[in-house]
C-alpha cells in the first residue's frame, strides 16, 4: 500500500451485500451514506479510505452487485417517515471506471429518487456526465460535489494518476451548472508545500467561478501512517527540499512511527492561514465558502413524484 502505482488495471469482482445504507458524518453534518463499490481505481496517494481492512484498495475493485436491490429493500422497511440525505459515496468514487461496467451508482440513484431521498454525490470523475439528465430531473433535491486538489498536470499525474485532468472535470461541472444543478468543489486535501500556495488555490477558484460553481470548501491533509508513507514518496519525487522534515517538525509536529489508527492534523496556525486564504478567494468571486446543511426529508410512497406531497426540498435549505 505504500506505493500506489501499478502498470496493471485493477481486478473487478462482484459480491453481495447484506446492507448498503449506513450512518455517516461529514464536516460535522449528520447523514447517511451508500458505497456501491469497495476500492477505487483513481489511485490517489492521499486517500483516506485505504484502511487496513482494505489492503487491495487500489488493485481490486468489488462491485456490490445487489446494491440497488438492497437499497430498495432497506428504504421499503424504513422505520421512520423521514430520512436524512444520503452521501454517494463516502469511501470510494461512485463514478470510477467500474461504473461503466456495472452501472450500480446509476441504479442506486434511481432508487433514491423513487423514494424521494435527497442525496449528495462526491466524485473526481467525468463519467458522471452520463447521468446528467437524471440528476437534472432531481435538481431540487440533490447536490453534486467534485473533489479537485490541483490544476497542475505534473502534480496530478504523480499524486492521483487515475483521475481525469481538472480542466476535463470543470467542463463537465459547467454542463451541470448550466442545467441548473447545484454544484460544489471540495479542495480536499490541501497538501503543504504541494498545493497550498496562493497561486495554486487561486487557479482552482478561478476555474470554479468560470464553471458556475456555487459552493467551494476545503480542508488540510490529515496524516495517518499509510498516508504518510505515500506522501513521503510524493515529496521526494517532487524534489521538495526539506519537505519531510517540515511536515514532521513544523506543520504536523509528530514523531515516527505513526500508529496505524492515529490521525494527525496540521497545526492550528498553519491551518487557519491556509483556510483563511481560501475563504477570502472564494468570497471575492461571489461564491459560498461552506458545505450545505444536511437536512431531513419526508419519504413519500414510491408511486409518487419527488416534487409532490409533503416533501421538504433539499434546495430550500441551500
Amino acid at each position: 500500500m505504500d506505493m500506489w502505482y501499478s502498470k496493471h488495471s485493477p481486478v473487478f469482482e462482484t459480491k453481495n451485500s447484506k446492507s448498503i445504507i449506513h450512518p455517516f458524518i461529514v464536516k460535522g453534518h449528520r447523514g447517511l451514506t451508500i458505497n456501491p463499490y469497495q476500492g477505487c481505481q483513481h489511485r490517489c496517494g492521499y486517500c483516506y479510505a485505504t484502511y487496513e481492512w482494505s489492503p487491495e484498495f487500489y488493485d481490486k475493485i468489488y462491485a456490490k452487485s445487489n446494491a440497488a436491490e438492497i437499497l430498495e429493500s432497506q428504504l421499503k422497511s424504513w422505520k421512520s417517515d423521514t430520512i436524512e440525505p444520503v452521501m454517494v459515496s463516502s469511501a470510494t468514487d461512485a463514478y470510477q471506471p467500474a461504473e461503466l461496467k456495472y452501472g450500480l451508482t446509476h441504479k442506486c440513484i434511481e432508487v433514491l429518487q423513487k423514494y424521494n431521498v435527497p442525496y449528495y454525490v462526491f466524485t473526481k470523475s467525468t463519467l458522471i456526465e452520463r447521468d446528467l439528465k437524471i440528476h437534472q430531473e432531481y435538481k431540487e433535491n440533490c447536490f453534486l460535489v467534485w473533489s479537485i486538489t490541483t490544476c497542475d498536470q505534473k502534480i496530478r499525474r504523480l499524486m492521483e494518476p487515475g483521475t481525469p485532468p481538472a480542466y476535463s472535470m470543470f467542463k463537465v461541472i459547467k454542463k451541470f451548472a448550466d442545467a441548473g444543478v447545484s454544484c460544489g468543489v471540495n479542495i480536499d486535501p490541501i497538501l503543504p508545500f504541494i498545493t497550498d500556495s496562493q497561486s495554486h488555490i487561486q487557479e482552482i477558484i478561478d476555474c470554479c467561478h468560470d464553471a458556475g460553481v456555487r459552493y467551494v470548501f476545503g480542508a488540510l491533509l490529515r496524516l495517518r501512517s499509510d498516508i504518510w508513507e505515500r506522501v513521503k514518496i510524493i515529496l521526494k519525487l517532487l524534489d521538495i527540499e526539506n519537505g519531510i522534515d517540515e511536515y514532521k517538525n513544523a506543520i504536523y509536529q509528530f514523531r515516527e512511527p505513526l500508529k496505524s489508527w492515529y490521525n494527525v492534523a496540521a497545526n492550528k496556525s498553519y491551518e487557519t492561514k491556509v483556510l483563511h486564504n481560501l475563504k477570502e478567494k472564494v468570497l471575492q468571486k461571489g461564491m459560498i465558502f461552506d458545505f450545505p446543511d444536511l437536512i431531513g426529508t419526508r419519504r413519500l410512497n414510491s408511486n409518487k413524484s419527488y416534487n409532490g406531497g409533503r416533501q421538504v426540498m433539499l434546495m430550500s435549505y441551500i
